[in-house]
């Protein structure tokens, strides 16, 4: 499978954006647990205007992450990895058991329960996160698992935001929905018209946001939507879609994700820890992550391959994807965003936050392992044919 320049381009701006993540979330950690943690924890809900900064961070910078989310999927359904059916099949199954089986697995301990709510937790993939621990193994990890890891998480994340628009939203004054998607309209007919000019698109987007947000609908839904609505054409360097992309690949992997980290793991570590975990929601927002997100992702794969329904990449092997599939167990951003939507206890609230920075570790640090080895005797079984 060829990479192209602008995927290449997007996995090496969230490998190092990965890489600052991981930094952000531990400096933030210890801030919030030192001396002065707390006033370190209230800075983040003091307020700017009518919304406090996580809120200004949670809801509005992350509708431009989720605006780059809706580009890169653009670009795989025509050019990418889910542009040949076949294909694509093999990491959309990947992708569906790598959220309906950590679904399942978080209801089984929450059915019930005022916490059941949180079902779509470990549903989603971390793709920063995910892609910077991959880039830690090196220049052997073959392009096709790059692709294969991008891909999913990519699936993962337009599950995610499916979720949240059905699940998620708890009242919807509809006037004002009905207003954003007449928005929405107009820019599909201006990309019908050939209009390319980005300017059309950005400021009718913010229009887009503000109607959307006061409707009920969480206001980062305008973001994917804006995305398919800007001029792909045939996906060169001069469509519209491209170099907002390219603009965008930098600023969401250096200051938006960095900020939403900070801001939203500024949590005081609790010294009962294992009570924390044992309660029912850790329960299955942990088991989600670290069994139900690998054996998922895993068991669906294997299952279209075995069927005949898509193919294995030649360069890979069923360990490559079991290593993949822990990866994809790094919840991080998507998890506490939709933690944020799904609970609205502030203790529930911190006490997932932290359940789910311990599983996403875990889990990338199983991933890693097993993709070390991997790829050590993949490397050495080369080497020998050589010689």
């Amino acid at each position: 499978m060829k990479a192209t320049r602008l995927f290449k381009e997007f996995f090496n701006s969230e490998k190092a954006g990965g890489l600052l993540l991981i930094f952000c979330a531990i400096a933030s950690l210890v801030l919030s647990n030192v001396s002065f943690g707390a006033s370190y924890q209230k800075f983040w809900e003091s307020s700017i205007g009518p919304f406090s900064i996580s809120h200004w961070i949670n809801d509005g910078l992350m509708s431009i992450f989720f605006l780059l989310i809706g580009l890169e999927l653009e670009r795989e359904i025509y050019h990418g990895e889910l542009s040949k059916p076949k294909d694509a099949l093999f990491p959309v199954f990947g992708a569906m058991g790598g959220m309906l089986v950590p679904a399942l697995i978080f209801l089984l301990f929450n059915w019930g329960l005022p916490t059941q709510s949180g079902a779509g937790i470990p549903m989603a993939t971390d793709i920063a996160f995910a892609i910077g621990i991959l880039s830690l193994l090196g220049n052997q990890v073959p392009t096709s698992l790059k692709l294969f890891l991008t891909a999913l998480a990519v699936i993962d994340d337009l599950g995610a935001i499916i979720m949240i628009a059905l699940f998620y939203t708890q009242s919807i004054i509809w006037i004002k929905l009905f207003l954003a998607l007449g928005i929405w309209a107009f820019l599909l007919i201006l990309n019908r018209m050939r209009i390319h000019q980005l300017w059309p698109y950005l400021i009718s987007g913010i229009g887009m946001w503000i109607l959307m947000y006061q409707s009920g609908v969480h206001a980062t839904i305008t973001g994917v939507l804006l995305a398919f609505a800007i001029p792909f054409g045939n996906g060169s360097p001069t469509s519209p879609s491209y170099k907002l992309q390219h603009v965008l690949h930098k600023p969401v992997a250096f200051i938006i994700l960095p900020l939403f980290a900070i801001a939203n793991t500024a949590i005081p570590v609790s010294s009962d820890l294992r009570g924390l975990i044992s309660e029912a929601s850790a329960l299955g927002v942990g088991m989600g992550l670290l069994i139900g997100k690998p054996l998922g992702i895993f068991l669906f794969s294997f299952f279209a391959v075995q069927s005949g329904i898509c193919k294995l990449p030649a360069d890979l092997n069923w360990k490559f994807i079991l290593g993949v599939g822990f990866l994809g167990g790094i919840g991080f951003t998507m998890s506490i965003f939709i933690t944020l939507l799904a609970f609205n206890q502030a203790e529930l609230i911190q006490n997932t936050k932290l359940v789910i920075l311990l599983y996403s570790c875990l889990a990338g640090l199983f991933g890693w392992t097993i993709l070390y080895f991997a790829l050590k005797k993949r490397f050495a079984k080369s080497i020998s044919k050589k010689s």
